[in-house]
């Protein structure tokens, strides 16, 4: 394997970093610059805080964040899957439905013990 087979990968690295930096810096250099008191005042939801910054956060907002990185790789892992879906035949199948049923008991675990209610 030479190194021409990395010449696309390397092409797709340049052109993500230059996606998410050339929006940036054109917008640091030709975007107005006109800060005043309100611009720079702190502010968090519409309303000046009034509580310490390292006040305790309910648990409720990690276990709702660790539900959506777990289904966000969920569909990261099912777009491939269903892809080669034909290359892996049905123990492909059979190994992806037990790896969504051990997800979906997760799931159900969490709701039973009542963790997405919010009061």
């Amino acid at each position: 394997m030479t190194l021409d087979s990395y010449l696309p990968v390397l092409l797709f690295i340049l052109v993500g970093v230059g996606v998410g930096v050339a929006p940036q810096v054109l917008g640091f250099l030709l975007g107005p610059n006109r800060p005043d008191d309100k611009k720079n005042s702190p502010y968090e939801c519409g309303f000046e805080a009034f509580e310490d910054a390292r006040m305790k956060f309910d648990v409720r907002y990690y276990l709702v964040a660790i539900l959506f990185i777990l289904f966000d790789l969920e569909i990261a892992f099912l777009f491939p899957w269903a892809i080669a879906l034909k290359e892996i035949g049905a123990v492909g199948f059979w190994a992806m439905m037990i790896f969504l049923a051990i997800l979906v008991v997760g799931f159900v675990y969490e709701w039973k013990k009542g963790a997405l209610d919010w009061e």
